[in-house]
């Protein structure tokens, strides 16, 4: 995994960026060269905007899902996805073309052999992502620990996102340490535990034990490794890294207060802001013409109103008011008792069912936005009654509201529909991970990935 911008990225996935965009800079100069016949002044032209070329193309790719670990298990998905890829890449080559300075020595022939070698270096990479490997960078990791928590590390690792760490081996906490885990792999060794380390050739240790205290974990020992250069991560930091979550079973208030993250500053606030209207601007005039026939639809279907307004909860546990084009019939509760929504619910209409799926029904909160109530990308804002519930229940709940809520959030692009207290769990870890985390990298990241799920229905919210 790497760090880039607060956000943990596989390195495998980069490796692959990397070698992509290259082939595609490589295969468009020498077309360039073949084609074009450039002398050596043009030369000096067409090799940074075919560079230029080459990464954009790849961050598009990339964004909308190309590159994502686990991509390519499924025929028809891999199918879906390539084709999607290719669709959207063509126009905004052609876009880039009319930027970049070929104007005075390609011609059309030319830019359709370029669009032709985008499409096979995508095809190429979508067809054969299931048989990509752990990359060039492998870490090998020794786990402290071989309870319930050591297994969840293990099964953590098995996702191909995290295809470049390997267990060599499970390290007993102690005597009494329960065994979850294949008794095979639990290491015995008569030394220290750093010579243990070396031993493996170890680079990072996994400490899989909640228990600090009371001799439960090496400490000394840890340090030792420590100070040997092998990297010592507790669960907290593990899931942070390999799943993009903070766990709630594993999180302690001091960690919260004394790790890195959850900063709040006037000059993050300000970049944020100014993204934000920004964007929702943007995305207001593009999708104007389907938030017209969304709402003729909706009034064809089951009358006015078109839109639904309801008290959510926001920065600072603010009540305001969150606008959606209304989905449910209007006798959803009729009963005056708040239910939470279901991906099947019954009292979807027909209309809603389809905006809802395409998440045409969150646009109005666009306004929400421009007027400073929420942001594009943060969590989710829930219902007063579910917040209080929530926040009696889940440890750490109220931690979401120290950032404006989102249109779209992390948990939305990483984890299906939420319709018990035990999503919400599983949402809020997502939550915290983004609040620790947030950047404008990461708003763009959610963005794209939004952009993803929509377009394939995969995991939509």
């Amino acid at each position: 995994m790497l760090k880039l911008f607060n956000h943990y990225v596989p390195s495998s996935t980069i490796q692959r960026l990397v070698f992509d965009a290259l082939l595609l800079f490589v295969a468009v100069v020498v077309v360039f060269v073949m084609q074009a016949r450039v002398d050596g002044g043009l030369v000096a032209t067409v090799v940074p905007s075919a560079f230029a070329f080459a990464v954009t193309m790849m961050i598009l790719n990339g964004a909308l899902g190309l590159y994502r670990a686990g991509f390519g298990s499924d025929f028809r998905q891999t199918l879906m996805r390539v084709g999607m890829s290719i669709v959207l890449s063509v126009p905004v080559a052609y876009g880039i073309f009319q930027v970049l300075p070929w104007g005075e020595f390609a011609h059309e022939a030319l830019e359709l052999n370029v669009i032709a070698l985008l499409g096979f270096v995508v095809a190429v990479r979508g067809f054969t992502a299931r048989r990509t490997g752990a990359g060039v960078f492998v870490k090998r990791i020794m786990v402290i620990g071989t309870g319930s928590d050591a297994a969840a590390v293990e099964h953590a690792l098995t996702h191909p996102a995290n295809s470049s760490l390997q267990v060599v081996g499970f390290y007993p906490a102690g005597a009494g340490d329960e065994i979850r885990i294949d008794p095979k792999r639990v290491i015995h060794f008569d030394g220290s535990l750093l010579a243990a380390a070396n031993h493996l050739r170890v680079n990072e240790i996994i400490v899989a034990v909640k228990e600090r205290r009371g001799g439960a974990i090496p400490l000394r020992e840890l340090l030792d490794c420590k100070m040997a250069g092998i990297k010592v991560l507790d669960l907290s930091s593990f899931f942070e890294r390999v799943r993009g979550q903070v766990r709630i079973d594993s999180l302690r208030a001091s960690w919260l207060i004394y790790g890195e993250g959850f900063r709040q500053g006037w000059g993050r606030t300000l970049v944020k802001r100014v993204f934000d209207i920004f964007v929702s601007l943007l995305l207001l005039v593009l999708a104007a013409p389907v938030m017209v026939l969304a709402a003729l639809l909706i009034v064809i279907e089951d009358g006015a109103p078109v839109f639904y307004r309801q008290e959510r909860v926001g920065l600072g546990g603010r009540l305001f008011k969150v606008t959606k084009f209304r989905s449910m019939r209007r006798d959803a509760e009729r009963d005056g008792k708040p239910r939470w929504a279901t991906a099947n619910d019954d009292r979807v209409t027909r209309v809603g069912r389809f905006i809802r799926k395409c998440r045409i029904d969150e646009l109005p909160q666009l306004f929400n936005v421009l007027k400073g109530d929420m942001s594009l990308v943060g969590p989710r804002p829930e219902r007063p009654f579910f917040v209080d519930q929530l926040t009696r229940d889940i440890p750490f709940y109220a931690v979401r509201h120290c950032v404006k809520p989102g249109v779209t959030g992390w948990a939305q692009v990483r984890y299906q529909y939420g319709s018990s207290v035990d999503d919400a769990i599983n949402k809020l870890q997502y939550d915290l991970y983004y609040v620790k985390n947030h950047t404008l990298f990461l708003d763009t990241v959610v963005l794209f990935e939004t952009v993803r799920v929509v377009l394939t229905g995969d995991g939509a919210h």
